[in-house]
């Protein structure tokens, strides 16, 4: 039973404001497990001040003494890093070979990556007389989700730290277990007192305040298209920067020249990891029309080899994150029937032997019209969607035709075709042929946000620009 009642504010763990508290439901058992305080405006006001305090100092930093703080970070995060995995398992229920796999150590590719941009990034450059400076923005209200935790908080937290900025962290307060090993590992490395805070708490308590707070600088938030709204409305009062990864819809077009087994295979198991709660999933898998006999028994084959069950055993898959998660994903499966999709695989109800957490049964639909409420909708569960396309124009419009433009995925083997049809999809980050990459700027266009994060694009949105117009001209007006 993990206990977190204090906030971490100007190098030190202090009481909140108020003794409102909120219960961490573990997703596979169904009982607390753990409870952390919920805070409140007067705790984001006193976060706020340390960082703009702390401000004056961190921001005249060298490059140098950023680095070396982030090292130290480096060195305490890979000791940590099974500390890490178990809180990510006990508040969100994710697999032990997934959080001590994939999700530990993406935050600390992002980490690394930090180094290796700050090591050159190009501050300041001269163009004729004048000097391009790029300086921290201040301090920076950090609001990330319950879904992969540690890669939010990193993709935000160690581009604020490498270009000067101070910063207050709210993380979700579904799955706060791991911000707080996060923030013990930043005490531990010597990150300057009031230069990182964590205030815990919900949305209307700590997300609004950070907001609209007045001393906050610029908003980074990640989470659902309805609450980005509403905090850039909030920001707006104040004239702040305001950077948003929203929701998705991703397309995942299977060329006609692809390896076709391999990739529907992949492209169902991929859609499963983490309980399909990932924004960029290629929820939509869209395959030659005359093909989806042929992609219904790839999935069905796939299908009957992921399991589901206890986050501490060797399961492929975990619970989603909440009984609200359960529940909206059973709703929305039971459209897809309604609606007249083929249902391939799962469908409504736990996965069979388990009566108790939050298991939903890896699901697949196919022959999936694109104006189907599962085809628009994003379920955020381990469900998948298979469209039929007639030619590659036609994909093109299917993928291209949602609210959505976070992320979209690319299968073919003639690299040429498979490159015209990711310069054809308006998404902001589109993979081909299953690659990756760290250094890969990844954000949203349409209702998926804006602003970029990951690699030397992630440091942009922390910068502001300024122009010193004659700075290398020893002659002013006359």
């Amino acid at each position: 039973m993990r206990e977190y009642r204090k906030f971490y504010i100007d190098g030190q763990w202090v009481d909140p404001a108020q003794s409102e508290t909120f219960e961490v439901v573990n997703p596979a058992t169904e009982e607390v497990a753990g409870i952390v305080a919920l805070g409140s405006a007067a705790d984001v006001d006193k976060a706020v001040g340390a960082a703009r305090r702390a401000f004056l100092a961190w921001s005249e930093t060298s490059r140098e003494q950023r680095l070396g703080v982030l090292r130290n970070i480096l060195d305490i995060y890979q000791q940590r890093m099974g500390d890490l995995a178990s809180a990510l398992t006990e508040e969100m229920g994710a697999p032990k070979a997934l959080a001590g796999g994939f999700q530990v150590n993406l935050g600390l590719g992002h980490l690394t990556t930090a180094i290796d941009v700050l090591e050159h990034f190009t501050f300041e450059e001269q163009r004729g007389g004048t000097l391009i400076a790029k300086e921290p923005i201040g301090v920076c209200g950090l609001i990330t989700p319950w879904n992969w935790p540690l890669n939010q908080i990193a993709v935000k937290v160690f581009p604020a730290l490498a270009t000067g900025c101070t910063m207050v962290l709210k993380p979700s307060e579904q799955s706060p277990f791991s911000a707080q090993v996060f923030a013990e590992i930043l005490h531990e490395a010597g990150v300057p007192a009031g230069v990182f805070n964590l205030v815990q708490g919900d949305g209307a308590g700590v997300g609004r305040a950070i907001s609209g707070h007045p001393d906050i600088d610029m908003v980074s938030f990640t989470g659902s298209t309805r609450a980005g709204i509403d905090i850039a409305a909030a920001a707006a009062v104040g004239v702040k920067r305001v950077t948003q990864e929203l929701g998705g819809k991703g397309p995942n077009v299977i060329l006609d020249d692809a390896d076709f087994a391999a990739n529907v295979g992949a492209g169902v198991a991929t859609m499963m990891v983490n309980s399909g709660q990932t924004c960029s999933a290629g929820s939509r898998m869209l395959v030659p029309s005359e093909r989806m006999a042929e992609a219904i028994d790839v999935a069905a084959q796939t299908l009957s080899q992921i399991t589901v069950g206890d986050p501490e055993g060797d399961f492929s898959i975990g619970p989603v994150v909440s009984e609200a998660q359960f529940d909206k994903i059973q709703s929305l499966i039971q459209k897809g029937i309604d609606e007249g999709a083929t249902l391939v695989g799962g469908g409504v109800g736990r996965p069979d032997g388990l009566s108790v957490g939050y298991y939903v049964q890896p699901t697949v639909f196919a022959d999936v019209k694109n104006d189907m409420t599962i085809a628009r909708e994003e379920i955020f569960g381990p469900v998948l969607t298979i469209l039929g396309y007639d030619s590659i124009d036609h994909a093109v419009d299917i993928a291209n035709d949602t609210d959505y433009g976070l992320a979209a995925f690319v299968a073919g083997a003639d690299l040429e075709q498979a490159r015209s049809v990711a310069r054809r999809i308006r998404a902001g980050n589109i993979t081909i042929n299953g690659a990756f990459d760290f250094g890969a700027p990844f954000g949203g266009y349409k209702k998926s946000g804006n602003g970029r994060e990951w690699g030397e694009f992630g440091f942009h949105d922390y910068l502001e620009i300024k122009a010193v117009i004659g700075y290398a001209s020893e002659d002013g007006p006359e």
